[in-house]
This record gives structure tokens, C-alpha cells and sequence, in this order.
């Protein structure tokens, strides 16, 4: 099976993938989000965070390293690991709570905390495509496959 992939022509478009991943959650979920600074990895949490219902403002975790939300009634994480340079320093954090099966945990730059983080379900790959971007997600589990066999 191939990685299935996707044209983004623009910022919207990037919601409106993430907004469709929403839609195909039926549980929890370890996402870990890989691209280049500028790539759309927190717009996409955003958008994803937003169509699971969070109300409050979702913030970019980049000086906090890690935001929690309510999504639909589940615990939901969105860290930001640019600024890590060594995986001991997450131990403060408190990751214990990512392992939670029904949370949804989305890590930007999570080879920064390599080891210290829970295994991803999927991995999506955001990059560059002319004046766009494109996504690629690699399924690392079956809820993973699940979430994109149903994007169809």
C-alpha cells in the first residue's frame, strides 16, 4: 500500500484535509507532524483542533512546548518540539498523560523528543509543492490505516 497523498494549493485546503481527518476520528490518536519551518504542521493542528470542537483560542504550543484541550469530550495535546534540543528535557513535562489511548496527541518536530514520546498511529508529512504544499501520511498502525481509509 502507498502513502496516500494530497495537492494543497493553499492554506485551506490544508484545513479542509484536517477538517476531513476530524471527521474520520473515532478515537484516540498519535499523529506526529514532519515539514519544514513555513510547511502548514500548526495550521493543521489548528484546523484539526478546531473541527474536533476545541472553542477556546488553539494557540501555537512553539514557547510552551505543550497545549491541552477538550476535543469532543477526549483529551487532546499539541506540542511543539522545535525548541528542544535533547529528549531528557521533556521529562518535566509530564508526558505520561499522551499515553492515554482515547487522547489525541499531535507532536510537531517529534524527532526532538525521540524516545521520550509515545509511537505514532500516523505520520504526516507536509511539504513544499511549487506555490502550495502537499501532505503525506505513513500509517504506522491499524488506527492509523483506519483514519485513512477513510479519507478516502
Amino acid at each position: 500500500m502507498t502513502d496516500p497523498t494530497w495537492n494543497l494549493p493553499d492554506e485551506a485546503a490544508t484545513a479542509t484535509l484536517a477538517t476531513r481527518m476530524a471527521g474520520a476520528l473515532d478515537g484516540g490518536l498519535v499523529v506526529y507532524l514532519h515539514g519544514d519551518l513555513g510547511a502548514g504542521k500548526t495550521s493543521f493542528a489548528r484546523a484539526l483542533l478546531g473541527a474536533l470542537g476545541v472553542g477556546e483560542r488553539i494557540k501555537s504550543p512553539t514557547y510552551s512546548l505543550v497545549e491541552s484541550y477538550l476535543a469532543n469530550g477526549r483529551p487532546a495535546w499539541h506540542l511543539d518540539l522545535y525548541r528542544i534540543a535533547d529528549p531528557g528535557e521533556l521529562e518535566w513535562l509530564g508526558l505520561d498523560a499522551l499515553s492515554d489511548p482515547a487522547a489525541l496527541v499531535l507532536v510537531e518536530w517529534p524527532e526532538r523528543g525521540a524516545g521520550a514520546l509515545p509511537a505514532p498511529d500516523l505520520v504526516v508529512h507536509l511539504g513544499y509543492a511549487g506555490t502550495g504544499r502537499k501532505a503525506r501520511m505513513e500509517v504506522r498502525t491499524e488506527r492509523g490505516a483506519a483514519i485513512t481509509s477513510r479519507l478516502g
